[in-house]
């Protein structure tokens, strides 16, 4: 029975549920009062729970309040450019602030995943879906409700822990990440460099995916943001593979859900099923996490703004194929500036 115990609890079974739980709670509140419109904004508030995996309780209330005011930021960025009807040059620049802010921010609290990405996408598709006035602020709500859920829900588990004494060695997994704090880490070159090929990488695929007038430009641009490491983590080509070609084999699952059009109900039993099982693999093998990642981020962006499944779908490739390339070519370059570095002599 231990063993049994024991193999459960690798899975990151904890996290996972957490994290399901998260979501599923605002968005079933949000069908209740009719507002499923509203979805984007609950969603990325329960983001909040993807932040402090492993962390020892006092740690872990820093980082998922720091992650927490990140995402209603972004989301409040986002609405901002909605509301106003923002020019692109105003969106591309909050888009930048974002993504710099994001880096700095993980940088100094030492957050995981150390990179903007979930930041970067709420501000994208809250800057998409059309937003009138007067509702700019109960928007806004269901995001700070849905992140004040999603911290309760992670911090759940020292009370667990508490109530099981003796035995929460058994029933639940270790907490063995230290998060580090770097108050100079706006100092550090390695951190600025990190920001400029974030920066030279979404303007190169956000371009090029305007420019070619592809659906949905965003995810061209998270593409980049998600494949491209955050500072000092090792430049890997594998990483960008394992996006594509997992997004691919994930948009053809998202077909088999969206095509025979599916209640709102069922929807949301597909993003919790995706949200636990990305949790379970995304620190195993991230392409097998994408056949979960990639329905649930498209199953967000459909409720949230509903358009022809088939285009949603072929957008999603391509787009991400495109974030993709720029990624690896980013890589090539700085693989290539480290290697005559190397060369240099002292």
């Amino acid at each position: 029975m231990f063993e049994r115990v024991k193999s459960l609890r690798t899975l990151d079974l904890e996290v996972a549920s957490r994290a399901s739980l998260a979501v599923v709670v605002p968005l079933s509140v949000l069908v209740l009062a009719g507002r499923i419109d509203w979805a984007a904004y609950a969603s990325f508030g329960a983001m909040t729970s993807l932040y402090g995996r492993s962390e020892p309780y006092r740690l872990r209330a820093r980082t998922v309040s720091v992650a927490a005011a990140c995402l209603v930021v972004s989301v409040a960025a986002g609405l901002a450019m909605s509301v106003t009807g923002a020019a692109l040059p105003a969106l591309v620049l909050g888009l930048m602030l974002v993504i710099t802010a994001g880096i700095l921010v993980a940088s100094t609290y030492g957050l995981f995943p150390g990179t903007p990405i979930f930041f970067v996408f709420a501000y994208l598709v809250c800057a998409q879906v059309p937003a009138p006035e007067d509702e700019v602020l109960p928007r806004l709500l269901v995001a700070v409700a849905s992140a004040a859920l999603a911290w309760l829900l992670t911090m759940s588990g020292w009370a667990a822990r508490r109530l099981a004494g003796d035995r929460s060695g058994d029933l639940f997994k270790e907490l063995p990440r230290t998060p580090l704090l770097c108050p100079a880490a706006y100092r550090d070159a390695q951190v600025w460099l990190t920001i400029l090929q974030n920066l030279v990488g979404v303007l190169l695929a956000g371009g090029l995916a305007l420019a070619w007038g592809i659906g949905h430009p965003y995810w061209a641009v998270v593409s980049v943001v998600a494949v491209l490491p955050p500072p000092r983590a090792a430049h890997s080509l594998s990483r960008a593979g394992h996006r594509i070609v997992g997004t691919v084999l994930g948009v053809v699952v998202t077909g088999l859900v969206l095509l025979p059009g599916p209640s709102v109900w069922a929807l949301i039993v597909v993003i919790a099923v995706g949200q636990f099982g990305a949790e379970i693999l995304i620190g195993k093998h991230y392409g097998a996490a994408l056949l979960f990642v990639t329905p649930l981020a498209l199953t967000v962006a459909y409720l949230a703004s509903p358009v022809a499944v088939p285009t949603l779908l072929v957008d999603r490739v391509v787009e991400t194929a495109l974030g993709g390339v720029v990624a690896v070519l980013i890589v090539l370059a700085a693989r290539g500036a480290a290697r005559r570095r190397s060369r240099r002599p002292d």
